[in-house]
């Protein structure tokens, strides 16, 4: 890579990835290589991709790109054929690779695995219009629907994912095709650091991490703050269970955090940054790293970058997968060297941070919105969403639902059309129960709220928030009083344990939920549970133990009921609690098919041939064997 010091080095750059995007004499073959797509089988279908050009001598790019976000019907491979439409391919598995290209030779696709195509497409970062297709299209390309009709993507908004699953994130000229560094060479050369910031504050853009608080105004504060050294800091520590935007955003477009970091410096004053990022993730940080040195060699990390008077460089440092280190002073405190613990709140990060200097820390995505709204201006970006959550939201919609992966919508769409329009409805036709939203620390909201919008302060005035984006459906199987303890269990155990109303509080709930769905739940325990939280609340030192007690504090005020039944009646209704249910088989259900005894571990369901079986309750241990086995309806669980 050349150092890339002109707006000419840079078109030049572009001009050498749109040929590798847009090929016009060879096929170009991409697929998804995230964790995802890896856990789904993507390398060893990669693998073969590359064993069947070899055997049979054809001519064709092989390259890995980041995923496409349908998680569920990965892996996704992505066909690009000189002059012809952009296809994915859904579900490729490793015996479908020679199909695939003797029908892509012959363009005789088959109706079945092409998931769609795409004519033409808006580019975000300039508006443009890009084509795929020069003249008249084949009639075949008929029969395989546009991504725009595709359920799952008919209703995104691709701002902050444009990149992920189209460029080679090794590739640092695919990025620069699609516009990438424009924005930091009009940064550096158009506009000075005061105008940055007025500009990201005139967008609306608010950190994507959890809090919703304004970026811009953070970015002043740390500006006017006083230091001969500056910080800027990006958050990858992420993990809420569940969630794994920032993930596939640091493995599949690297270089549009190290851009909207760059800029961020500039408006700021600062000459380093770090991006921090848990040990789990190592395909991120190996990519990240990747996308560092290049930056590095093209001079867009260094000194004198586009020729102007200003240095800055980013290291990577890993994290050893605390929840806490999320916080921004427990992650200052590791970057350190010091245990992941936060300090009172009193002490701005903008004002004392990293080596008690003014540092700025903002999360993946959050960064990541910068380049754009730098290229395309504030009054583009806020007129995406609402007036006061301005902008797109990537989340990860998982649990039960039947469309698993990223989506990415402007703020304001209702959850109703994120889990029914986007994620396809619920698994098997179940009835749709709650969504929990925001991690472990945000909240479970009802059914009744289906349509509620989705925003930083309509969820926050519904009892959960934003968080950085994770979104689990759940259905009526679900026990609502089991998923406050199962949250409590994770926070519990995440917890430093610095302050005592986080360490010794959450553990105490927690005994009383256990209690709760074991049995033992007595009166007064609700109204213990919420007094307990507003303690915690009130007195914990960090977010972490401030936010704790919402999924109980949700749980309690849309499914009370259902922690009065577990108490007084000593039943779950939704059947998950052991120690509250017992399974039994309906006689005149019951043909005595004999599958519930094939599968039971412990002998208890007994019962002759074409007979009705029994279940003996001293040797069930509630496993929910036979209840999954059970083709006629025939056991009931009470």
């Amino acid at each position: 890579m050349s150092k890339i010091n002109t707006l000419d080095a840079l078109d030049k750059a572009a001009k050498k990835g749109r040929d590798l995007l847009f090929p016009s004499t060879k096929i170009r073959i991409s697929i998804g290589m995230t964790t995802n797509s890896i856990a789904a089988g993507a390398r060893s279908v990669y693998d073969a991709f590359l064993e069947e050009k070899k055997n049979k001598n054809m001519k064709f790019d092989m390259v890995k790109t980041g995923g496409m976000g349908f998680d569920s019907v990965e892996p996704i491979v992505d066909v690009v054929i000189p002059n012809k439409p952009r296809l994915a391919f859904a579900k490729v598995t490793v015996e479908k690779v020679p199909v695939l290209l003797e029908q892509v030779a012959r363009l005789n696709l088959d109706r079945e695995l092409p998931f769609y195509r795409v004519d033409e497409q808006e580019d975000i970062f300039t508006g443009e219009t890009i084509q795929y297709v020069k003249g008249r299209l084949p009639r075949v390309f008929s029969k395989i629907s546009l991504r725009e009709e595709i359920p799952f993507y008919k209703n995104q908004l691709k701002v902050v994912t444009r990149n992920c699953g189209v460029i080679d994130p090794e590739n640092m000229e695919e990025y620069i095709a699609r516009g990438g560094y424009y924005g930091l060479h009009k940064a550096l050369t158009e506009m000075k650091p005061d105008e940055i910031v007025q500009e990201i504050i005139d967008s609306g853009l608010r950190g994507r991490g959890g809090g919703g608080f304004p970026t811009g105004i953070k970015w002043r504060s740390c500006r006017e703050a006083e230091g001969d050294i500056k910080y800027v800091i990006c958050n990858g520590d992420e993990g809420d269970p569940g969630a794994y935007m920032d993930r596939s955003l640091m493995e599949g477009d690297p270089h549009s955090i190290i851009e909207g970091m760059i800029i961020g410096a500039y408006a700021i004053g600062a000459s380093q940054g770090y991006i921090y990022v848990r040990n789990e993730y190592p395909l991120a940080v190996e990519n990240l790293n990747r996308a560092v040195m290049q930056a590095r060699k093209a001079g867009l990390l260094g000194k004198n970058i586009f020729g102007q008077k200003f240095s800055f460089d980013i290291k990577i440092a890993k994290g050893a997968g605390a929840f806490v280190c999320g916080e921004s002073t427990a992650l200052i405190a590791s970057l350190e060297g010091r245990a992941g613990e936060p300090r009172a709140k009193y002490t701005h990060t903008v004002e004392h941070g990293l080596w008690d200097m003014p540092t700025n820390l903002n999360n993946v995505e959050t960064w990541n919105n910068v380049p754009i709204i730098i290229a395309r201006g504030s009054k583009w970006f806020s007129q995406i969403g609402t007036k006061t959550s301005s902008g797109t939201k990537v989340f990860s919609l998982v649990g039960k639902t039947n469309n698993i992966g990223l989506a990415e919508v402007p703020m304001g769409m209702t959850i109703r059309d994120i889990v029914y329009g986007i994620g396809g409805g619920i698994y098997n036709d179940r009835e749709f129960k709650a969504v929990q939203t925001g991690g472990p620390s945000g909240g479970c909201i009802p059914k009744s709220l289906l349509d509620l919008p989705v925003g930083f302060d309509e969820l926050a005035d519904a009892g959960s928030m934003m968080g950085s984006g994770g979104m689990i459906v759940m259905d009526d199987t679900t026990c609502m009083v089991d998923i406050a303890k199962y949250f409590l269990d994770f926070l519990a155990k995440e917890s430093c344990g610095k302050c005592t109303p986080c360490r010794e509080g959450i553990r105490r709930m927690r005994s009383i939920l256990e209690d709760i769905c074991s049995g033992g739940g007595q009166e007064g325990d609700i109204e213990l549970l919420k007094e307990m939280s507003d303690a915690i609340i009130d007195g914990s030192l960090c977010a972490l133990g401030g936010s704790a007690p919402s999924p109980v504090l949700s749980t309690l005020r849309y499914f009370q009921e259902e922690y009065e039944t577990h108490i007084k009646g000593k039943k779950c209704p939704a059947g998950v609690c052991k120690k509250l249910i017992k399974f039994r088989i309906l006689d005149e259900q019951c043909n005595g098919c004999g599958k519930c005894r094939k599968v039971c571990p412990t002998r208890a369901a007994t019962g002759s041939r074409r007979e009705p079986h029994k279940i003996d309750q001293n040797l069930c241990i509630q496993c929910r064997a036979c209840y999954e086995v059970c083709t006629f309806n025939a056991i009931i669980i009470e």
